[in-house]
Order: structure tokens, then sequence, then C-alpha cells
């Protein structure tokens, strides 16, 4: 009997750990740099308290991962499971993103190789694009290859810096714009 119901509340939880990655890197694209950016700006400038604004967005999915553990308590049998699987993540966020990448806690350990490096320098690359448009590398627990987002990295600031070059040029030469050909859309 035990192993007719750990099997699959298992497989529930750890499934879940999986969705609520691809869900945060959505949200975290879509939402929180979209019309959330009001609650995670505070995260993307420098910290002036213990707490942010942009920890709402962990209260929020806390508070999903407790009613879904008592409603699957109170007898909606995987809705404990996949709780259970918010809250795993949760603490998975809290340990990495949080403790690792953000010091928010005395853990002063700076990875050099390896899957932490990949997913430390991954969101340190996501903060080196300043404001909420042009961001790389949205998850928390997958990070694409180092590599390609340094160069997308460069990509993006040698397209600031064209951008910074035409507008020094437009008013220099005291165009006001409207007869320019509009930078392309990135």
């Amino acid at each position: 009997m035990l192993l007719n119901t750990l099997l699959p509340n298992t497989l529930i939880v750890l499934l879940t750990v999986v969705g609520m990655e691809l869900f945060a890197a959505f949200a975290h694209r879509y939402i929180m740099h979209g019309f959330g950016w009001g609650w995670h700006r505070s995260h993307h400038e420098p910290r002036q308290h213990w707490f942010e604004l942009n920890d709402l967005y962990a209260v929020v999915f806390a508070a999903i991962a407790i009613v879904l553990i008592a409603l699957g308590t109170a007898g909606a049998w995987p809705l404990q499971w996949v709780g259970a699987g918010m809250t795993a993540y949760g603490a998975l966020y809290f340990i990495v993103h949080d403790g690792l990448v953000h010091k928010r806690w005395p853990f002063r350990y700076i990875p050099r190789r390896g899957y932490l490096n990949r997913l430390y320098t991954a969101h340190r690359i996501h903060h080196a694009i300043k404001g909420r448009e042009h961001g790389l590398s949205f998850g928390f627990l997958y990070a694409p290859p180092v590599a390609r987002l340094k160069s997308e990295l460069r990509d993006h600031q040698a397209s600031l810096r064209e951008d910074a070059a035409r507008d020094r040029h437009a008013a220099a030469s005291g165009d006001d714009g409207e007869n320019a050909t509009p930078p392309p859309r990135r």
C-alpha cells in the first residue's frame, strides 16, 4: 500500500517542482518584467532594507501553496502534493536565488564551476541589463549556457551603443527625429 501512494505522490511533487520552474521563468519574463514591474523593480535596484517589495511574489506563491495543502489534506487528494512541490520549489529558490546569488543570508560562497556557477553567472547577467526590457535568462533553477548569454549581452550592449551614437548624431545635426528611420525593435 505504501508504494501505491508514495510513488505517485513523489512523482507529483517532482513534476510540480519542474512545472514551477517553467511557470516561474514565464512569470519572471512576462509578469515581473511586464505589468508586475512595480513590485519587481525593487529587486533590480540596490537593496535599502532586508525586505524588498519583490518579496511579495514569494508571499503570494506561499499562500497558494498553503491553500493547496489545506485543500489536499481536507480530501482533495493530489492538491497537498502539488502544494508540497510548490513549497519545495520555494525552498530551492530561497537557497539558490536569495542565498547563493543575492547573498541575502550569510552564505558567501561563489561557485567557480559546474551547475551552480552556471546559475550564478546567468542571474548576474540577467541583472547586468538595467530596466525591465531586453532581459536575459529568466529561469531560477535552469540557466541557458553562459557562453550564449554572454554573447547575447554583448549584442545588447552593442545595440545600446549604436542607439546612443545615432541619438548623439541626430542631436548634433539638429534633427528632431521626425524624418529619421526608427531604430529596429529588438
